[in-house]
């Protein structure tokens, strides 16, 4: 059933090319991202469109927490069948849970409170175990409906009423339900299992720019696509206006405490609404400009800036009617929006003390592995067996470095970095993220130390490591950030074979 969009000039729409320009620069130059998709569709035509070499349109992206607002529709999707009530309590629909005196907050957590972040929780159950019965008898602090709590947990909990209900998975459900309706491609769609089995409906989707844009379409649309209900009026609704008081969020983006509705949040620009992922994945409906603007980004800077972006740059640029084509800017629109590109690498292939980095060299101390540090770590996936180097060789030949790393399960991986100005594409399976294309390259940042970057375009995150001489071997050092914490210093130390 899926139709591709029409496209047509943003004049035509009522934009101005060069405010889309204006749009371009403030995100390329900014200083506060790495760009890799952008659509803006208005009145159901794409009227601009672009992706940043490496990244591409049907290149699917890690959602982060843009993920809830999948699991949100699939809620929206069982309520509209009428598979569920928004007030049902929790302990109604998994009554072997119940214990046996629940306290009054813990009797009022409904399927409502929990979709909108007011759950009564200011700290998440452990996810040991059985992680269900651990969330829905979770000593409270605050009556459910009271207070906000950006809650993940909660999230992937309705997951697990949608399974009870259905007696489908969440991604089954979103496959028959609602993805063939608004044309999204499940085959290209995927999601994270934990090894205890359950859906990560939080955070752990993959999909484009444009299933994003179809996502939030159908909202827009007031639930209706391909001539079929899939969500209620009613839900719509309730969905894209503020139930849940945030502004005590901890995050100072000043976005996120504009108010926050079911699984998505509400904006500054009045009337607006979006799915939100961390590091800038955005789907964000205008409602009185008819009007969604779809972004994947590395907001290494502040993904806030992006919207500032989207509210102070490019809605100045968005008119009532129709505007006068433009044929020269838009040329110039068109023609940066097919040379788009993300930072090229260095280009330093030359040492004097190449040579030295040669050979074998053996793990002596600390850890370290080349997988992708995306929101899902190694550390913190229970189940996993690390599988960090425990034997690294270095060859080079020209203009590439060849580095080949046995771990400790005695399994061996190559990566191959380009040194000639270019990406290498390499496929690394990553245990606990979607990711396998890893593009690679290398440069010497000064006499002895050895720069590797990797770049993994299925999602938001890249490293770089230094590689420096010492007496002995090298020394292998990175600053790490995680997510709501300050960067931290990773360094393995090798000796020479």
């Amino acid at each position: 059933m899926r139709k591709e969009f029409e496209r047509t000039t943003p004049e035509s729409a009522g934009i101005s090319s060069e405010g889309i320009l204006k749009f371009l620069d403030a995100l390329e130059y900014g200083g506060f991202t790495q760009m890799h998709g952008l659509m803006i569709m208005r009145h159901d035509k794409i009227v601009a469109e672009g992706w940043w070499d490496p990244f591409a349109p049907g290149l699917h992206h890690m959602c982060n927490s843009l993920t809830k607002t999948y699991m949100g529709t699939a809620i929206g999707a069982a309520y509209t069948e009428g598979l569920l009530d928004l007030d049902d309590k929790l302990y109604d629909i998994f009554p072997e849970y119940k214990p046996e005196n629940p306290t009054e907050f813990q009797e009022n957590l409904t399927i409502r409170n929990t979709l909108r972040f007011a759950t009564g929780m200011d700290h998440f159950p452990s996810m040991e175990g059985n992680w269900v019965k651990n969330f829905i008898n979770l000593d409270l602090t605050y009556m459910p409906g009271t207070r906000f709590f950006y809650n993940s947990v909660a999230s992937t909990f309705l997951g697990k009423v949608i399974e009870k209900l259905t007696g489908m998975t969440v991604y089954e459900y979103l496959e028959e339900k609602v993805f063939p309706y608004i044309g999204i491609d499940a085959e290209n769609l995927d999601h994270g299992i934990a090894p205890e089995g359950y859906d990560m409906w939080a955070w752990r989707t993959v999909s484009t720019t444009e299933d994003n844009l179809r996502l939030m379409k159908l909202y827009k649309d007031g639930g209706v696509a391909s001539g079929k209900r899939i969500l209620s009026e009613e839900y719509v609704k309730l969905a894209t206006s503020f139930q849940t008081d945030n502004s005590t969020e901890a995050n100072p983006a000043a976005d996120n405490h504009v108010g926050y509705g079911f699984q998505m949040w509400m904006c500054r620009y009045p009337g607006a609404y979006r799915a939100d992922g961390a590091g800038g994945q955005f789907s964000i409906v205008i409602p009185d400009k008819d009007m969604i603007v779809s972004i994947n980004e590395n907001a290494f800077g502040g993904a806030q800036k992006t919207l500032d972006a989207v509210w102070d740059v490019l809605m100045p640029a968005v008119m009532d009617d129709a505007l006068p084509e433009n044929e020269e800017g838009l040329k110039k629109l068109q023609g940066r929006l097919k040379h788009l590109s993300i930072e090229h690498p260095v280009f330093a292939p030359y040492d004097e003390k190449k040579a030295c980095f040669e050979g074998s060299f053996r793990a002596s101390e600390g850890t370290f592995d080349f997988y992708l540090r995306g929101m899902g770590a190694q550390e913190n996936v229970p189940g996993l067996t690390p599988k960090f180097a425990e034997k690294l060789i270095l060859s080079f030949t020209p203009m590439e470095l060849s580095v080949t790393w046995q771990a400790t399960d005695r399994t061996r991986e190559k990566l191959v970095f380009s040194m000639d100005g270019t990406r290498r594409l390499n496929h690394l399976e990553t245990p606990w993220e979607f990711a396998s294309k890893c593009y690679a390259n290398a440069y010497f940042e000064e006499a002895g130390v050895l720069v590797l970057e990797l770049l993994w375009p299925e999602n938001n995150s890249s490293r770089m490591l230094k590689v420096s001489l010492t007496d002995d071997g090298i020394l292998v050092s990175e600053r790490i950030m995680r997510f709501r914490e300050g960067a931290a210093e990773l360094t393995a130390k090798f000796v020479r074979e």
